[in-house]
């Protein structure tokens, strides 16, 4: 019988490696892996929107309009069940008209207004208005100060599935200033129902964080009910609500007289409230400015006392450190009567826009004031080509935005707010006892970069809300701010002024239109 033939070892898995390790064996070119080489992630930049939208403007195109949002856009929800509307100017018909038509007549409407003499025209013409509807309600805000208003411009809203949301802008409630004029918003996101009533730690209480907005809200709300039930309900409404999702500081004021000591414990109120908050707001170090951007320059006084060492020294506390930032250098942006006459609106824009140059005081107030202002446009005569076109030089300004720039061209803070600047607004200078008298009613929101990201910085963006990843150099997150104007500023040319509504000018506006004056 034959002998199977024999079977051929097997190679181990070693001898294998061996054979394949020997050289000259395979060229080492086929010995390699041929799969790509691996790519080199790139992280991809955190942009963050503008915490602040404009408002549309009816008569500008599409591209001037991105990220801007309508009063429609604020109010047209139908979920909407219950508005509270604090404001200075309201046109009833104008704010009913964007709820939504199938239930706007629902919707519970409480406007808060500061018309309290019985024979005021404001006044008897709210009243008729809101007769006409079952569903609105008014209320009449206690005013102390003979020279104050109203002025305060927020929306409060309440939701049928169980969500709340504050709004706080800088239009007067009335289809002029939502038509034509430039204008800022600023919205928390929707607010759930507290899941069980808590006091907060005291952790949670730092400037800028939720609890401490609704803290300060809430104090807000509860001074109207110092002499009579105003927000009573408002109050207690939103006491059930979880303010966690909110970035921000609420900036206002109430009339009357306040202490102004720095006590973290309690709402500061005008010049007080806003040096009280920058304290807490980080700020690079080196050259800086604070553009103060407004509708209105009250009758501030013969000298630059208390702008300067009031209101100025309150937008720039000293820092912790001192030497590491420098005062900022000041500058106001306010339209000249050229811009007003070339605005959308012409001449007719310029009723909401005021400051005075009648008497003495007033022209010597215009002397100190001059070096400080600047185009709102900024494409008047011998102005160049803006930058930054912000898309709104035709749109003249009803906003009110105080910023202060850094060096290298981020943001520090920016505050969006009612308040222009006035003593009736911001407070007068303290007195021996460290009192400030207040005589408005004022509310606004202050924004810094670290409110949205660790490492954040914040820059300008101009005809949109979301940065460009390459507008400002590094990777860390990025936060826009909407700015309405253009830049770089220009200051006033020689012979140019500020509008003066109480002036009449003769040569006619874009529209063939004259302005006799007030």
């Amino acid at each position: 019988m034959a002998e199977p033939p024999s079977k051929r070892r097997r190679l181990s898995n070693t001898d294998e490696e061996h054979d394949e390790k020997k050289p000259g064996n395979t060229p080492a070119s086929l010995s390699h892996p041929i799969s790509p080489p691996r790519k080199r992630r790139v992280r991809e930049r955190k942009l963050i929107p503008s915490p602040i939208q404009l408002t549309t403007i009816q008569d500008l195109p599409d591209e001037s309009n991105i990220g801007a949002v309508s009063l429609h856009d604020l109010l047209g929800d139908p979920l909407i069940a219950e508005c509270w509307d604090f404001n200075y100017l309201h046109d009833i018909d104008f704010l009913m008209h964007h709820f939504d038509e199938d239930t706007r007549a629902l919707v519970k409407v409480h406007v808060v207004h500061g018309f309290w003499k019985r024979e005021d025209l404001n006044k008897l013409a709210l009243e008729q208005q809101a007769s006409q509807y079952s569903n609105v309600s008014l209320h009449t805000a206690y005013m102390p100060e003979p020279f104050g208003t109203h002025h305060s411009k927020m929306l409060v809203l309440f939701r049928h599935d169980d969500t709340a949301q504050v709004i706080i802008h800088t239009a007067n409630m009335i289809a002029k200033d939502w038509t034509n004029m430039t204008n800022g918003v600023w919205q928390t996101p929707p607010l759930p129902l507290l899941q069980a009533p808590r006091k907060p730690p005291e952790t949670d209480m730092k400037v800028g964080s939720g609890p401490k907005f609704k803290a300060d809200l809430l104090s807000y709300l509860r001074a109207y009910n110092d002499k009579r039930n105003v927000c009573r309900p408002l109050v207690d409404e939103l006491q059930k609500y979880d303010f966690a999702a909110v970035r921000g500081a609420l900036i206002a004021s109430v009339p009357g007289r306040h202490d102004v000591n720095d006590d973290p414990t309690k709402t500061r109120w005008g010049w007080a409230g806003i040096k009280q908050a920058l304290r807490s707001v980080p700020v690079q170090e080196g050259k800086s400015e604070i553009v103060v951007q407004i509708s209105s320059i009250a009758t501030l006084g013969a000298t630059d006392a208390w702008l300067q060492r009031t209101l100025f020294d309150s937008l720039s506390p000293r820092p912790a450190k001192p030497g590491t930032a420098p005062r900022p250098e000041f500058k106001v942006v306010f339209p000249t009567a050229d811009e007003i006459r070339r605005s959308l609106d012409g001449y007719a824009s310029g009723g909401s826009i005021h400051t005075k140059a009648a008497s003495a005081a007033q022209a010597k107030q215009l002397l100190y004031l001059r070096p400080l202002l600047h185009r709102w446009a900024s494409d008047g005569a011998g102005g160049g080509a803006a930058a930054r076109d912000g898309g709104r030089a035709r749109a003249a300004p009803h906003v009110k935005t105080y910023v202060r720039y850094g060096d290298a061209g981020s943001v520090d803070w920016a505050l969006l707010t009612s308040a222009n600047v006035s003593k009736q607004a911001w407070g007068e200078a303290e007195n021996a006892a460290r009192r400030v008298r207040i005589a408005s009613w004022e509310v606004g929101v202050l924004v810094w970069p670290a409110l949205f990201a660790e490492a954040a910085k914040m820059v300008g963006t101009f005809m949109a809300d979301v940065p460009g990843k390459e507008d400002l150099d590094g990777d860390g997150p990025l936060v826009g701010l909407r700015i309405p104007y253009s830049l770089p500023l220009q200051r006033y040319g020689d012979t140019e002024r500020p509008w003066v509504a109480t002036e009449s000018y003769t040569e006619p506006d874009w529209k063939g239109q004259l302005w006799g004056g007030w």
